[in-house]
């Protein structure tokens, strides 16, 4: 399969020498430019699998480059090549990143060849496929539809695997929504999610993956394998000071254990009084239900949160994971993380592992289990069964498969 590339590079000598670099590999075809202008141009009409593009230019620099490239309709996917410093390369990852563009890379200048053969490595780590059509040319759903949606089921769980970095095994999930559409098919939570939160039926969903989490659960352990699951759960409900007491009721009428079960508080929301947020987070811990951090390292997320909050688990965002193996300044953070959650006697789980090198390093670190499409991407209930039948022997007995996990 031949890779298209685009490198975007002022210096000749520069340009000259990463031509070269690509070019030296099988089925890379390379093109190169000098300016932004030219390199817009060329993504207009060209469709390119990665652009490198550097920072410091004269002119329109790389940050303008970057975001020209983001309004492109279907942007390639990125790496910084840069003589600047680490920190202004991964500023300008996390700016790049927040307009939706993907990242697979930071090169330091000089760049090696073993650096090209890394990149081109995290290039070939595909991920899949966005869903945009039909669902985006339809009109947003409303509150009738979404209400109707959770009535009927058709809002429902699917189940992204962790894995132990020490056993191999899957041994917990994360549940994630989808939405069984009537005409559209199964789609993904960006086209239906927002307009749930606006509608204020977040409680209701909550609740919807909270059973339908306990349901699969229980198939799951019918065949002998014993499942953790991970639920969303947005700060701001914990306003509703009943809720720990609602969780518990529902989760033993359903059949389900509170200490199977872990609700991950998300950090795209807080509680308008910080004593809400610690009254909620303790009072489900005091009901036996696991808490994770999520996404740390990103938004509202804090040291001072997870340090002063029941976690029994800390969740690592992909913006400090995607990369940890080559760049040294995520590594060290990552040590840092890893070491004060080891302290706290946490779990850590890694999200976003997409490279054999990431999920390496995040061995060699200490971290306890990792997810992400290197893993596998969210199944359906049948599925994810299937991936446990998957892990051990056919001839194993249930009792067998339980002892394993």
């Amino acid at each position: 399969m031949t890779r298209r590339v685009l490198i975007l590079e002022d210096q000749p000598f520069q340009r000259g020498y990463l031509v070269n670099l690509f070019s030296a590999r099988a089925g890379v075809q390379v093109d190169a430019c000098e300016d932004v202008d030219a390199a817009i141009a060329l993504c207009a009409c060209q469709a390119y699998d990665l652009v490198v593009s550097d920072l410091l230019m004269p002119g329109q620099d790389g940050i303008q480059f970057i975001q020209a490239l983001a309004a492109q309709p279907r942007p390639p996917r990125l790496a910084v090549v840069s003589a600047a410093s680490r920190r202004m390369m991964s500023s300008a990852r996390l700016m790049a990143e927040s307009l939706g563009l993907d990242v697979v890379g930071l090169l330091a200048k000089p760049v090696a060849a073993s650096d090209v053969d890394a990149l081109l490595d995290a290039l070939a780590q595909t991920r899949p496929a966005v869903r945009t059509s039909p669902a985006a040319l339809t009109p947003e759903p409303d509150a009738a539809q979404l209400r109707q949606a959770l009535a009927d089921g058709s809002l429902t769980a699917w189940f992204q695997p962790k894995k132990s970095l020490q056993s191999g095994r899957v041994v917990a999930a994360e549940a994630l929504v989808r939405w069984r559409h009537p005409q559209l098919g199964t789609l993904a939570p960006g086209s239906f999610l927002p307009a749930l939160c606006r509608h204020g039926l977040e409680g209701e969903l909550l609740r919807a993956m909270l059973t339908a989490s306990i349901q699969a659960q229980a198939r799951w352990r019918a065949q002998g394998f014993r499942v953790p699951v991970s639920i969303n759960l947005p700060p701001h409900l914990l306003e509703q000071s009943d809720l720990p007491d609602e969780l518990l009721a529902l989760t033993l009428a359903a059949g389900g254990n509170p200490a199977d079960l872990c609700f991950e508080l998300m950090e795209n929301s807080t509680t308008r009084h910080v004593s809400d947020f610690y009254a909620g987070a303790c009072r489900l811990r005091m009901k036996g239900f696991g808490l994770a951090q999520d996404d740390f390292g990103q938004g509202l997320s804090s040291v001072h949160n997870l340090v002063n909050t029941p976690f029994t688990e800390v969740k690592i965002d992909r913006a400090l994971v995607s990369g940890c193996a080559r760049d040294p300044a995520l590594h060290l953070t990552l040590t840092t993380v890893i070491a004060l959650a080891n302290q706290l006697g946490l779990t850590i789980v890694a999200e976003g592992v997409e490279s054999d090198a990431d999920l390496a390093a995040l061995r060699q670190l200490g971290c306890n289990q990792v997810q992400g499409f290197l893993i596998s991407q969210a199944l359906p209930s049948d599925d994810f069964t299937r991936l446990l039948d998957e892990e051990v022997p056919h001839a194993a007995t249930a009792s067998n498969r339980a002892a394993s996990r």
